[in-house]
């Protein structure tokens, strides 16, 4: 979804929008595209907070990690998601936890919480291991070859197959597979502003989800998949579960929230991987140290530090929640500047993380950025891809699980080396993905 072409606020639009550290012109990349990235960075280097123009909207980019935490962790009653894009995703897909407010939201993450425990989690790695097992056989036939993998479509695949399996069952994926792609297909639709096409789209997707709540309701089953826990779970305060259409609404959104991030942030990794030869082998003979030769587990995870460092270093160049928005519900002052009701604040991982008066040498790519001295020394929230604060993603845990058990498995194995004479470059859509979806490397057995 390109929040330029449907006028999100959380995207600067040419023109001065006035006020303190407003900008005039976004900056442009190649051909005379407008380039977001470009234009809020040179906002950030010049001011910790900027007004910039959005359509009819009033926002300000925030880029000062005190800031951000007063928004996300201090102040968070004063600013809610009600912007563009989420109330798009809320009336167009689903009100689930990630866009849903109020009391709504407390009491759906109350229910929520439990399952989404590191603990609960561990149950699902096996099944995390299990498809990444299944991807690299029919890498197998692909290693070599000197002909370009599309890695962004392997890890989406990879991540759409763990995530149904793990929110469903791995005897309903079929049938998930078939919707989801159906549905992203209907993204581009929106964005063009086909609604009728795109609506038909959501209602095929939600109509899938509907039968296998309807199902389990008629045949529970002891599986230990997110819907059984959620299906299961009841409010501590009031001792209610949830209704079908909430659990529609939830595993909607755990679906396409889920599998996007992880697969992008994945995506990026190996991009990183493959043009930093020095951190693969590092973070190679670890796991041939602590695995030696056999499948990672999650009791493995601890003792592989260097690889979480590998992809959080990922998620700080590459963060696939790009730009975070919330609105003021009233009026507010971030250090010298005055945020009156109403308006959009943003604030950028991306930006933020690549800001050199919170990062030293802030585009070369250095898992050691995060060792637990480093982090400790580090200004807290010049570090956020998953946000922070009581909307905190309730996914992390399973989304940073995922993705260490993934590349714990397949790096084991096989090697990834740049396409010569390929550009790779992030295109800003509802998540940070690689240009056009593709990302072309060479598979290489490991030696």
């Amino acid at each position: 979804m390109d929040p330029t072409t449907t006028q999100d606020p959380l995207v600067a639009s040419d023109g001065d929008g006035g006020g303190p550290g407003s900008e005039g012109t976004a900056g442009t990349g190649p051909g005379g595209v407008r380039d977001p990235f470009r234009f809020l960075m040179r906002l950030a280097l010049r001011h910790d907070v900027a007004r910039y123009r959005a359509g009819a909207e009033r926002a300000y980019i925030v880029t000062n990690p005190d800031y951000i935490k007063h928004v996300l962790v201090e102040k968070a009653w004063n600013y809610s998601k009600d912007t563009f894009l989420n109330s798009t995703f809320k009336n167009g897909i689903a009100e689930g936890i990630l866009v849903s407010e109020g009391e709504v939201w407390r009491r759906q993450r109350r229910l929520m919480r439990p399952a989404f425990h590191r603990e609960r989690l561990s149950q699902l790695a096996e099944g995390m291991t299990g498809a990444t097992l299944r991807m690299l056989e029919r890498w197998e036939g692909m290693a070599g070859r000197d002909e370009p993998v599309d890695m962004a479509e392997e890890m989406h695949n990879l991540t759409l197959r763990i995530t149904t399996t793990s929110l469903f069952g791995a005897d309903l994926l079929e049938k998930m597979e078939d919707a989801v792609a159906a549905f992203q297909e209907g993204m581009a639709l929106m964005v063009a502003s086909h609604r009728p096409q795109f609506g038909a789209t959501v209602r095929r997707l939600q109509g899938a989800v509907s039968e296998i709540i309807q199902e389990r309701r008629r045949h529970p089953t002891d599986s230990p998949d997110l819907l059984a826990l959620l299906m299961d779970a009841r409010d501590e305060e009031t001792g209610q579960g949830m209704s079908d259409h909430q659990l529609r609404d939830e595993m909607m959104t755990l679906i396409l929230a889920g599998h996007e991030t992880t697969g992008n942030a994945l995506t990026w990794t190996w991009h990183l991987l493959s043009r930093n030869r020095d951190a693969f082998d590092r973070m190679r003979a670890e796991l041939r140290e602590v695995l030696d030769d056999r499948v990672p587990t999650f009791e493995d995870l601890p003792a592989l530090g260097y690889t979480r460092r590998v992809l959080e270093e990922s998620l700080r160049l590459y963060p696939p929640a790009w730009i975070v928005g919330r609105r003021a519900l009233g009026p507010d002052r971030l250090g010298d500047t005055d945020i009156p009701a109403g308006s959009v604040v943003a604030m950028s991982p991306y930006i933020v993380h690549r800001h050199p008066a919170y990062w030293d040498d802030p585009e070369r790519f250095d898992p050691d950025r995060f060792t637990r001295e480093q982090v400790a020394g580090r200004k807290p929230f010049a570090y956020f891809p998953f946000g922070g604060g009581p909307r905190l993603c309730i996914g992390h845990n399973f989304a940073l699980i995922e993705a260490q058990l993934v590349l714990a498995t397949a790096c084991r194995r096989y090697d990834a080396l740049p396409v010569p004479g390929h550009h790779v470059e992030p295109e800003r859509l509802f998540v940070l993905r690689p240009r056009g979806g593709l990302m072309p490397l060479l598979l290489r057995a490991a030696a």
